[in-house]
Order: structure tokens, then sequence, then C-alpha cells
């Protein structure tokens, strides 16, 4: 394991381990509150989250040691497909303990971060325009201005809606279409429906099918409460339509994970329908107060509208940075 410590201070560096999980989490969960973000995950996520396909916790990570606390993490990736409009992506994730900011570890976390997301990039895409992307946070956090320091822009907010499960949406059912919670042998026609749903969507890219397996099989995943719409007739009888992906990792929380419809389904109501049966299911488990998910606020298909419709409201917004990265060869 990579080590080390800074000269003239009391940190410790290390690679981010399996070990060290129970410690990360307590770092986010910390970093979930002070920021505002609610963005919290168990030791078992993160462990789930350390051996993502494509990403080496030994070259891809850092974590932040003060004598046994962790106090600061970081994660460089890359994915293996180009976004929507055929640019690279190298992205970056990480904070600082609040007690532990204002001491120069975010700036020393970006500059061991950036230049491996750089490299993961250019090794898995030589040639092809990209840019690093991170999380900025809410407005005015610290995060969005050391990001903004090292030439990064906002380029996108992303709106987290709420709503509690005490009444489900009244939502008709729309003609030919089969509503049902999705079993194991759907994950490859719903892998199908997301990368045609999401082909024309900012900042994504095709999923793989080892990348969704990880998605479809992960231990927040809330089948019993997603739904699919298939296609009873007509052209496209037999796949997925449209579909809404639940998971869990706040006690009594369902969160929409992805929720999406194939193009040419599109302006029928499925995805209402949809929500709104999955809205429904997650009342009737007993398990659920409330529901919620972010929706990119300048959607091209007017999600939010959608939204607001079925009893959504606004909570807060995060945003996403992006720093254009050099041509490599």
């Amino acid at each position: 394991m990579d080590e080390d410590t800074a000269p003239g201070t009391a940190y410790r560096w290390s690679r981010l381990a399996d070990e060290h999980v129970a410690a990360w989490a307590e770092l986010v969960n910390h970093l979930a509150v002070v920021d505002g973000t609610e963005e919290f995950l168990s030791a078992e996520d993160l462990a789930e989250e350390l051996h993502t396909p494509g990403h080496d916790p030994a070259q891809d990570s850092w974590a932040v040691w003060s004598g046994d606390t962790m106090v600061g993490y970081g994660l460089a990736l890359a994915p293996p497909s180009t976004d929507h409009e055929g640019l690279a992506r190298g992205y970056l994730g990480g904070g600082v303990h609040a007690d532990h900011r204002g001491r120069g570890l975010g700036s020393e976390l970006l500059d061991r971060l950036e230049p491996r997301a750089t490299e993961l990039v250019a090794q898995r895409h030589p040639g092809v325009p990209g840019y690093l992307s991170a999380g900025g946070g809410r407005q005015g956090s610290s995060a969005q201005q050391l990001l903004a320091d090292r030439g990064y822009d906002v380029v996108r907010w992303f709106n987290l809606l709420t709503r509690a499960v005490t009444d489900a949406p009244v939502v008709g059912p729309v003609e030919g279409v089969e509503l049902r919670s999705p079993r194991p042998e759907d994950e490859e026609a719903v892998r199908l429906a997301h990368n045609a749903a999401f082909r024309d969507h900012w900042g994504s890219g095709q999923q793989s099918p080892e990348h969704w397996h990880e998605h479809w099989a992960s231990r927040s995943s809330r089948p019993a409460v997603s739904t699919l719409a298939w296609a009873r007739d007509g052209e496209l009888a037999g796949q997925v339509l449209a579909y809404v992906m639940v998971g869990q990792w706040v006690d009594r929380e369902a969160y929409v994970t992805i929720l999406g419809t194939v193009p040419g389904a599109r302006g029928r109501g499925i995805a209402a329908a949809a929500l709104a049966r999955t809205i429904d299911e997650a009342r009737r488990s007993g398990d659920f107060d409330v529901i919620e998910l972010d929706v990119d606020s300048a959607s091209l298909t007017g999600a939010t509208r959608l939204y607001e419709r079925l009893g959504f409201t606004h909570k807060h917004a995060t945003s996403a940075m992006r720093r254009p990265l050099p041509r490599s060869s």
C-alpha cells in the first residue's frame, strides 16, 4: 500500500482499501450532513464502490488520516464509454472533514487525483477530446470554490425532489402497456432500454453489461418497488418502453436511481404511469415514508414538469462542474 506523510504536517496519506470502509463511511456521512447533500452511504455500500469495474483503488484512490481518523478521501474514475457527444470523461470524487478544511488537503487531493484521471482518460480514449468532472455541491460550497479556482465551471444543476408516499398519484392505465416489477431475467432488456433512453441525455454514456450488472445487482437495489413498462403489442411488442429503478441508502427513504423512456414511446404518459405505480408500491410495502429523485434542471424531456404533476417538490440543488482536457495523442 502506498503511504506517505506530507513534510511538516501530522497527516498520513494512504490508498483506500477494504479495511478502511468503516472509517470512510463515517467521513462520507459527516460530509452529507455538513455540506447538506444528504448523500449517505454505509460501509457495505462503499465496499461495493471500491470495487467498481475498471477502478483500481491501489492507483485510483487516496485517503487522508489524522491519527486513526479518516479526514479526507478522493477517487479518480474514467468510464469505458464516451458521453452522448463523443467526449471522454474523467470523474473526481472526494471530500475533506469540516474540521480539517483550510489546510490545503483539498488542493493536495486534486493535485494527486487530476493526473491519474487524465491518465485513465488517455488510456481508454486515446486522441479523443474530453473533460474532468466533479460535483460542486450546493451553491456557495467550499468544493465549488476550490474547483472554480482550478478552472472548473458549473455546467449543470441537478434538483433533488421529494414526495411523501402516504398517498399515490392517480394515473390511468396506458393502452397496450404492462406494468410490473423487474425480475432477474429482465437485466439485459432493461440495459438496452436504458441505453436507448439516455442516448441523447446530457453527460450520459452507453452502459456495458459489466457496469450495468453492478447497478442491477447492488445491495441498495429495491426491485420490489421498481417498475418496468412492457409493450404488449405494436412494433415494440415485448420490449421495455420505460423503467423506474429504485434504491435505498437511508432508512424509510426510497430513491429513484434511474428513470427513462425509450424515444419511440415518449409522450404517451408511460413514465408517469410507471412512476405512479412505484410510489404506490412504496406506500403498500410499509417500508418507506418518502421517495426522492434527482433531475437535470435542463432536461430536454421535460422531466421536472412530470415529477411536479406527480406531487414532487424541490428540496435543494447541487452542481456539476467541468474542466476541459487537452487532446491526448
